[in-house]
């Protein structure tokens, strides 16, 4: 610490024994800031902003995204590939729902955080990697589907593996 600054200390989690082991530890250190989840720390950061809670916010377009033979129907609460069916958890659909909406690009993990969490990224990405890797595996099962890419450092985008030879369209088809 820099000419007597007192430090700000800011503990988000669940588990109230984990937040009364940071107080007795922590308390006599500076200002130390308790919240059981990142809602709650944004409410008492920016009291004055009104916003729709995560839950409530729409994580995709109005009506059902539709990317070539991927569509998803965030009212629905469906997801399919060639019109099968993808058996995703809400947060997984909605995670797919934003890498798939307009425009198709890099979403960073801040844009995928506030957009699909509902809450500031804080710098740990272990929840979205972890998420994005049971995407994945779900997602290999859909034959020449989609495919979340990482791009080191910044983000993920979507993108679609070419469909296996004898899959592809012939020149009879094309014409």
């Amino acid at each position: 610490m820099v000419h007597g600054d007192v430090p700000l200390v800011v503990c988000v989690s669940t588990d109230v024994a984990l937040r009364e082991r940071v107080v007795r530890r922590l308390d006599d250190c500076g200002t130390v800031v308790l919240c059981a989840d990142l809602s709650e720390l944004r409410a008492m950061l920016f009291p004055a902003e009104s916003r729709v809670p995560a839950e409530v916010a729409p994580k995709t377009a109005n009506g059902p995204v539709k990317l070539g033979e991927l569509m998803i129907d965030a009212a629905g609460h469906l997801v399919t590939w060639r019109g099968e069916p993808l058996g995703l958890t809400r947060l997984e659909r909605d995670l797919l729902g934003r890498l798939a909406s307009p425009p198709i690009m890099v979403w960073t993990y801040e844009q995928l955080f506030d957009t699909v969490w509902g809450g500031a990224y804080l710098g740990d990405t272990a929840i979205l990697h972890s998420a994005v890797k049971r995407l994945r595996r779900k997602l290999r099962a859909a034959e020449g589907g989609p495919v979340v890419e990482t791009v080191r450092g910044v983000g993920y985008r979507l993108s679609f593996r070419p469909a296996p030879p004898d899959q592809r369209p012939g020149p009879a088809a094309i014409a």
